[in-house]
């Protein structure tokens, strides 16, 4: 198979395009913040004309940056069971593991540091909402539309598809309030080492979070629907 050129890249492709075809390209979107999962349909160009960057720059870190995915990165070609399988262990066991010890510790740091302005109060209490909705959304993927495509009652797949679509929304705007109550994940310069490794976290939690929704959207979804 032959690999893809950066050359090849523009800024009418979209950012689900080039997420599933380059590895590092979710790094540059989260970068700048541009949303490639839930909104992952809208092409470069729109994508920084709506955050007021510079579409120029945004395609030379991309080009700069971007490396073809290797052998073992494809998993955008794995088998259908082979991709849910990898959904299930990378992200639905790696959110449930992560979630508890982020929340302990934002816990902690309102509890300690609440006084001081630049605490991000109502941390906490979002983190467990964040926690509650995706344990609830991957239970009724786990349990109806997962079986329902291993059993291969493809026919009715598109009702349940339709709901995690919409969920996966909710989890969008969810990450962006996560992102804004922590103050962009950058810890004023008297944070003490556990505030330090929650925003270091939550970045990461992020992250894995866009990559899920944007492998079932953009993936596992769309090879459905077709």
């Amino acid at each position: 198979m032959n690999e893809p050129s950066t050359a090849t890249i523009a800024p009418d492709q979209s950012l689900a395009e080039l997420a599933t075809a380059w590895a590092g390209a979710s790094r540059v979107f989260l970068r700048h913040g541009l949303d490639f999962c839930c909104q992952g349909r809208q092409t470069v160009a729109d994508a920084c004309r709506r955050k007021g960057l510079s579409t120029e720059q945004v395609m030379d870190e991309l080009r700069a940056e971007l490396r073809p995915r290797d052998g073992g990165d494809r998993v955008g070609e794995l088998a259908t069971a082979a991709l849910i399988t990898h959904i299930l262990d990378r992200f639905h066991a790696g959110h449930r593991a992560e979630l508890p010890r982020l929340l302990h510790m934002a816990e902690r740091v309102e509890h300690v540091h609440g006084a001081k302005p630049e605490c991000p109060r109502g941390l906490a209490a979002h983190l467990r909402h964040i926690a509650h909705e995706l344990e609830s959304h991957m239970q009724k993927e786990e349990q109806v539309l997962f079986p329902m495509i291993l059993g291969g009652n493809l026919g009715f797949v598109h009702g349940p598809i339709e709901v995690m679509r919409h969920e996966h929304d909710e989890h969008g705007r969810n990450l962006a309030r996560l992102r804004e109550l922590a103050h962009g994940f950058v810890p004023p310069p008297m944070a003490c080492g556990t505030w330090r490794a929650l925003y270091l976290g939550l970045a990461e939690l992020e992250s894995e979070v866009m990559q899920h929704i944007h492998l079932e959207n953009h993936v596992l979804f769309s090879r459905l629907e077709n």
